[in-house]
């Protein structure tokens, strides 16, 4: 008979050694950061790969592949057998869509990556101005790895409520919901970088326009609360003797009300208060004296709903509900009636309508 001891170095031994079946050694596995999705002319589907090096022996630290395929699974398949490396996607961060292929529809390549379990929820969407592997497939000089640049591009931006950080998870939850349309942040190639390029707007699957980077604050208000940003004002057309102000720490509120019920005609308000603290402003009033101060206050006003109400016909006339507001008409009726309502055909005949209102916190000194 095997003494305990004996019996018990035989266990361990054998554990250690099922172990060491699974390992995966890092110099030989391809950890995929960041995919792009273009369509080519042929109808294919060109896709593209990023992967981090840890090979000290080659002076690249990334590595990019591409090939063309009916899907993305098919490319995976082309792809690994371009590479040494054990491709795993647990690592994507970034999945990249040309404007060639958002315009025709990206659900169904969403669907890939939503059926992949190794794959997080909270991978970034982006749409790129231009043909995405290319982007993904150059460098820059302002960051070694382009999809590590994208990702904390995105990152930086969306805590500035510049654009949306709109993940996986995200867009998968609005192109499901009857009551509002997913969105999701535009990049463009400008040559030694890459700029925000606006916010993409779609109808479920397919992009129809984006909003333009000056707007985005505005649609951000609309959309919902948020802290934090800054927005820049031009006042040399308003009546109060000012050029410009600069506005920082803005903290907003929203409130949507949904008037008319049954068979009347239906109507939505939006109201918005925002809190703000000025950094800058050129122009003759004193901030210190309670009235110049609500002039200012009313002039933003009036140019922030001007803005708001111009970006609501936009929205309307595009046949987009990026803002959701078919979510709190929904909440107005009974489910019922709600599924008996065609929105999508009701939504550009809404009567839609904003109020945004500044409010100074506080304006530092000045004499």
């Amino acid at each position: 008979m095997h003494s305990p001891r004996t019996l018990s170095l035989f266990l361990i031994t054998l554990f250690l050694l099922t172990g060491c079946g699974d390992r995966r050694i890092l110099e030989r596995t391809g950890f995929i950061q960041s995919t792009s999705h273009d369509l080519e002319a042929d109808g294919k589907i060109k896709y593209g790969i990023t992967m981090p090096l840890s090979n000290t022996d080659i002076k690249t630290n990334s590595k990019f592949l591409k090939t063309d395929a009916d899907s993305a699974k098919e490319a995976r398949i082309i792809l690994a057998r371009k590479t040494n490396l054990l491709l795993v996607s647990g690592q994507l961060r970034t999945a990249l869509f040309g404007l060639s292929l958002s315009k025709r529809d990206i659900w169904e390549h969403m669907d890939t990556l939503i059926r992949d379990p190794t794959i997080s929820d909270q991978v970034k969407i982006v749409v790129i101005n231009g043909d995405a592997a290319d982007m993904l497939a150059k460098n820059f000089p302002e960051s070694p790895r382009t999809g590590k640049y994208i990702d904390r591009l995105i990152e930086k931006e969306a805590k500035g409520q510049t654009i949306p950080e709109t993940t996986l998870y995200s867009f998968t939850r609005d192109y499901y919901d009857d009551g509002i349309d997913p969105v999701a942040p535009v990049l463009k190639d400008i040559g030694e970088s890459i700029i925000v390029d606006g916010i993409g707007l779609f109808q479920g699957g397919r992009y129809v326009d984006k909003i333009e980077p000056k707007d985005s604050l505005v649609f951000a208000f609309l959309r919902g609360n948020f802290k934090h940003g800054e927005l820049s004002l031009d006042l040399s057309k308003s009546d109060i003797g000012s050029k410009s102000v600069m506005l920082s720490s803005l903290n907003s509120s929203r409130s949507v009300d949904v008037a008319g019920k049954g068979g009347e005609q239906r109507s939505v308000q939006i109201d918005v208060k925002v809190k703000a603290s000025v950094l800058e402003y050129i122009g003759k009033l004193r901030l210190s004296d309670d009235k110049d101060r609500e002039a200012l206050e009313r002039a933003m006003s009036d140019q922030l709903t001007q803005r708001g109400n111009e970006l609501l016909q936009f929205l309307q006339a595009k046949k987009t509900d990026s803002l959701g507001i078919g979510a709190h008409v929904r909440n107005s009726m009974p489910y019922a009636q709600w599924k008996a309502l065609a929105w999508q055909d009701e939504y550009p005949r809404l009567t839609i309508k904003c109020k945004i209102r500044i409010k100074i916190k506080d304006y530092g000194f000045r004499r």
